[in-house]
């Protein structure tokens, strides 16, 4: 044995940019410019496959630092490119890798270990191999969010992960059940949250209930309807205490969570009929008009916004169809259902979200796209124009813009006659 290896320890900005640089360039085949010079891709991706297989071995350093830097490079690539050969040959590993780091990091090192987990299994989608993971993971992560001791941030992404992974892994119906009567036993505390003597309500632990509430509900989009009515039933009556807490989030994320129940109730019963209509429509017109000088503007903004939709959609049982376009095709969000699990899965893909809709088998089976769109390097071509051609209708809208806002702004404008 010669003399021990001395590893630097890599900052989030050394990581980050190690591994996006060797990722972001060919996430998206539309991103090469026309005249750049012809890339290799077979060597551009050992030379990533290299240094990830580095940022593995990296999650077992002596340095939180460095195992945390490590996470979040792995992170960054899964979430930007499809490696699904490259983790299945490590999948093991990973596992290890990612259940060592939630039982014995800190607070930031699990959220991102719980991360990560998320993402690898929809990398590997509904498989086995995503089964024997989740099997692994699970009760160390069921462990995390009921562990009063641990920090709240990692609880948090512990109760998101367990509800994305069982969301995607899960055949068996008793562990479906398992895991919503886990995040159930934490939001519900949300409902009996005692008010201290100003009137103000305790917010330690409120990002906690609002991510257990969220994936949850993502849990309860796939349930046999004889359950949805059960949980319809239990909830329905007490959710609407939420939309009182001083969190906007929470709010939102309790007038979301309505919508979908409703959506869900009226599909299972063409009749249904919900005896406290008047006063929850009361509620929520009010939280979609709020004008309450003592709120930031771009928060009383961002509620009306969601509670018209959810007011909406608990009265007409309308909802807004929202249109997501990511390369050649085009996905229509027309129900709270769709929406719920969109959103779920762009909160941890981020920005790699479009790329994913188009090459991941797993989320094209969610969303009913069908097989991925095979485009020739001809085709692609043919629907990017050109750096001068986008120079040019970018001045153009500029002008255009530049005079239409100097009319309304000029002031020999008339304004009209007082008498």
């Amino acid at each position: 044995g010669g003399q021990p290896r001395n590893v630097q320890p890599f900052s989030d900005e050394d990581a980050s940019i190690e591994t996006m640089s060797h990722c972001s360039g060919f996430s998206d085949p539309a991103s090469f410019t026309e005249d750049g010079p012809e890339v290799d891709e077979e060597a551009t991706q050992e030379d990533l496959e290299y240094k990830l297989k580095g940022f593995i071995d990296l999650t077992l350093d002596k340095s939180a630092k460095t195992r945390q830097a490590a996470l979040e490079s792995l992170k960054s690539a899964f979430s930007s490119k499809i490696l699904y050969e490259f983790i299945m040959e490590r999948r093991m590993t990973l596992t290890d890798s990612i259940e060592r780091c939630i039982k014995k990091g800190k607070s930031d090192e699990q959220c991102a270990a719980a991360g990560l987990a998320c993402l690898l299994c929809v990398q590997m989608g509904s498989g086995i191999e995503s089964e024997e993971v989740f099997k692994t993971l699970g009760p160390v992560l069921k462990k995390i969010v009921c562990d009063g001791t641990a920090s709240t941030q990692a609880r948090q992404a512990c109760a998101t992960c367990l509800g994305i992974c069982c969301f995607i892994v899960t055949d068996d119906i008793t562990e479906l059940y398992c895991t919503m009567e886990c995040l159930e036993n934490i939001f519900t505390k949300a409902y009996q949250r005692d008010r201290d003597t100003n009137g103000v309500s305790s917010t330690h632990n409120t990002v906690l209930h609002i991510s257990a509430l969220l994936a949850w509900t993502l849990l309860l989009t796939i349930c046999p309807m004889n359950e949805v009515k059960k949980k319809i039933e239990l909830h329905l009556h007490k959710l609407p205490s939420l939309l009182s807490c001083d969190d906007l989030n929470m709010r939102i994320a309790a007038g979301e969570t309505l919508a979908l129940l409703f959506e869900l109730a009226r599909e299972t019963d063409a009749d249904f009929f919900y005896e406290d209509m008047e006063l929850l429509t009361e509620k929520l017109r009010a939280l979609a008009t709020d004008g309450n000088k003592h709120r930031a503007k771009v928060d009383k903004r961002k509620q009306r916004s969601v509670f018209r939709d959810v007011l909406r959609a608990v009265e007409e049982r309308d909802f807004p169809t929202e249109m997501v376009k990511f390369g050649p095709e085009r996905m229509y969000i027309d129900c709270w259902v769709k929406k719920q699990t969109y959103d779920t899965f762009k909160e941890i893909l981020g920005s790699g979200m479009q790329y994913h809709l188009q090459s991941n088998d797993f989320l094209r089976n969610v969303f009913e796209l069908g097989p991925p769109v095979m485009l020739d390097a001809a085709t692609l071509k043919t629907m990017k124009i050109s750096r001068f051609e986008r120079h040019l209708y970018n001045s153009a809208a500029f002008k255009a813009r530049t005079k239409a806002r100097s009319k309304c702004r000029d002031k020999r404008a008339d304004v009209g006659e007082f008498f």
